[in-house]
């Protein structure tokens, strides 16, 4: 990271306030709403705020440029060429961008700088290199026959992300979905619309044709809705809440039965079993996981399934990580841990921490606000946890560990699935037989051996069972956005 006096330069950083659709900045029809810092309650800027008809230009505009402007109609090298452009635009204004999102949501400047950002950049210049190597089939058929299956882009695109990675997950929507020809609308969420808003310039500036990607800011009962709704919206891309996703479900069956593709939430377990290669490791990468971007992550492994043999020793060595761990301010780079994003989501994980209380778990440590004037907690670790508590059950999205225990691998696994979610889950085992057993057992979309939150944009990432469909990243996310058609040629 920059050697930088972050909140000198918070001062200086140009904050953008309107939506930016067909190509332009527009101030939409007057409504705004306030972008307040986690990080001390100040606001930071009166953002447009928009309802039914700016969406209505924002996917009017889209529609012009799938349908007559030139971005679907491009070689996929050129428009590979102008993803590129963007992703070195993004890492020309790295700097900005990281400190946008850590004011906006409370990412330390570090994280956002060295983690977001370049997840950001990677993921823009990794479709930009794909986007002319696709390939289309050409079946073998009768002599007399050409049978053709072409892919084809699926049209307007709505992408509706969340504020805990504002750009990395715009980007896992946004990169694939233009690397396949389509044109798209995206929400932010109405927490974290500023680094939203300035991808949407830089895409303009990197040449995108007006109307490829046009950015909407305003809430989900509003813009979400309304996008969720829209007739001509072909395909809805959305991360954040299972109620949410239900939401938009509903608004694909009551408008044009648009296809819906949903990442939604997490219930993770972390298995550490007896004979992990290296227990002090998996409890250092046990207390990483569940801290890291203070908890806000829908793979956050916060359920610890530790073997009872081993448990005293895993939970003193991450209650003495969480005790260390520096809270404070975000843009202090020695910063470890930030504030939650806003008073209500913090007060929504307080009331998590009270249920545990009150239904018998034992708090380790934390628990409580910091003296700090934004909207902090303390790293908050739970044991003696049993598995029908809302700690064991709620995803809680914040720095709260669950830690339960189990003398067998069948107990582990069950324990493990004993969740509506099924997003992610980590285990511990020197033994192979015993990791592909287990991995294969478990009802989840990513599972890590001997590691956490590892992987890179080779591999998908997605969801089942309530914790959705479809997958970003990868080839394999290209599927969300095209569509299969078969040309039957009689010779």
């Amino acid at each position: 990271m920059i050697d930088e006096d972050w909140a000198a330069r918070a001062t200086r950083v140009a904050l953008p306030t309107g939506h930016h659709l067909d190509g332009a900045d527009e101030p939409g029809s007057g409504a705004t709403f306030t972008v307040v810092s986690p990080r001390d309650g100040r606001a930071l800027s009166e953002v447009a705020d928009a309802g039914q008809s700016e969406v209505d230009r924002a996917v009017a505009a889209a529609r012009r440029a799938f349908d007559r402007g030139p971005w679907p109609r491009l070689a996929p090298a050129e428009r590979g060429r102008a993803l590129l452009r963007l992703a070195d635009l993004i890492e020309e204004r790295r700097a900005d961008l990281a400190l946008t999102i850590s004011l906006e949501m409370g990412k330390p400047i570090k994280d956002a700088y060295d983690i977001e950002l370049r997840a950001a950049i990677s993921t823009f210049r990794w479709y930009g290199q794909l986007a002319d190597k696709l390939t289309d089939e050409s079946p073998h058929t009768a002599p007399d026959a050409l049978a053709l299956v072409t892919r084809e882009p699926a049209g307007v695109v709505g992408a509706v992300v969340p504020w805990n990675f504002p750009l990395t997950i715009a980007s896992w929507k946004v990169a694939p979905a233009l690397a396949a020809g389509c044109s798209v609308v995206l929400k932010p969420s109405e927490r974290s619309p500023l680094s939203a808003l300035a991808l949407g310039r830089l895409a303009t500036e990197a040449g995108l044709p007006p109307g490829v990607l046009n950015v909407v800011t305003g809430d989900g009962p509003a813009a979400g809705r309304a996008l969720g709704l829209h007739p001509g919206v072909d395909v809805l891309a959305f991360t954040g809440s299972t109620a949410v996703g239900r939401h938009f479900l509903r608004y694909s069956a009551d408008s044009n039965l648009k296809r819906v593709w949903l990442e939604l939430g997490g219930k993770s377990p972390n298995i550490i079993l007896p004979d992990a290669p290296d227990l002090d490791r998996a409890a250092a990468t046990a207390a990483w996981g569940i801290f890291f971007n203070q908890g806000e992550m829908c793979t956050a492994p916060s359920r610890l399934l530790v073997h009872s043999s081993v448990a005293e020793r895993v939970t003193e060595a991450i209650v003495a990580r969480a005790r260390e761990l520096r809270v404070g301010d975000p843009l202090d780079p020695m910063t470890e841990m930030g504030p939650l994003a806003g008073e209500p989501h913090l007060a929504r994980v307080l009331d998590h921490v009270g249920s545990g209380l009150a239904e018998g778990a034992r708090l380790l440590t934390g628990g409580s606000r910091p003296a700090l004037p934004g909207s902090y907690l303390e790293p908050t670790v739970f044991d003696q946890v049993a598995p029908g508590m809302r700690l064991a059950r709620e995803e809680i999205f914040g720095p709260v560990l669950s830690v339960l225990t189990f003398d067998d691998l069948d107990e582990a696994v069950e324990l493990a699935n004993a969740t509506e979610y099924g997003l992610a889950a980590g285990l511990w085992t020197a033994d192979l037989s015993t990791a592909h057993k287990v991995s294969r057992a478990l009802r989840a979309g990513t599972v890590w051996v001997n590691c956490y939150e590892e992987g890179d944009l080779t591999v998908p990432f997605g969801g089942m069972k309530q914790s959705g469909n479809g997958r970003d990243k990868s080839a394999h996310a290209l599927e969300k956005y095209t569509e299969l058609k078969t040309t039957w040629i009689q010779l």
